[in-house]
């Protein structure tokens, strides 16, 4: 067997295996990358999409995955709900259809740490410090009760911001 015949054999193996290697990986690559013109966007985070300016109806497939609220100038504010896909029709006044897109809601990106005690789980914010953060799965007792501390420093600083008011 001459060099050329060895080499030519080598480099057909190769160019084989790179292309065995492709096939097997397009489908993982095509799961991966959500759609081009889907809308990305985190659990409890907001994202404003562009829409023509003769958008004057929203209608969001599940209002569970996703909120679409509609602004001035065909602004709208996408905002991640829960996990998972749904879509939003933007109609203008005579009904017709202007845009139908994909949202895709995704888990948080903070350095979430997660803890589980036994089948309940809690969830943690560390940036820099590790800090409660309620996140859709947590167990009930866990979620009820950041939820309760929060409302209560909201209504605290509520409170004190109207009583500074009235002394000025």
């Amino acid at each position: 067997m001459s060099f050329n015949s060895l080499f030519t054999r080598l480099r057909a193996f190769s160019a084989f295996r790179s292309l065995a290697i492709g096939i097997l990986l397009w489908p993982a690559a095509a799961i991966a990358e959500p759609a081009a013109d889907a809308i990305g966007v985190n659990v409890d985070q907001a994202k404003l999409v562009k829409l023509p300016a003769r958008a004057a109806t929203i209608v969001v497939g599940n209002p569970l995955i996703a909120d679409v609220t509609l602004q001035g100038g065909g602004v709208v504010v996408v905002t991640g709900k829960g996990y998972g896909a749904t879509n939003f029709i933007a109609m203008d006044r005579s009904g017709e259809i202007l845009v139908d897109r994909v949202i895709q809601v995704e888990g948080p990106t903070d350095q979430l740490i997660t803890i589980y005690r036994g089948v309940d789980r809690e969830s943690y914010s560390c940036m820099p410090l590790c800090q409660k953060r309620v996140t859709l799965g947590d167990g009930e007792k866990y979620f009820q009760s950041a939820i309760d501390q929060a409302g209560a420093l909201s209504n605290q600083a509520s409170s004190n911001a109207s009583a500074a008011g009235k002394a000025n």
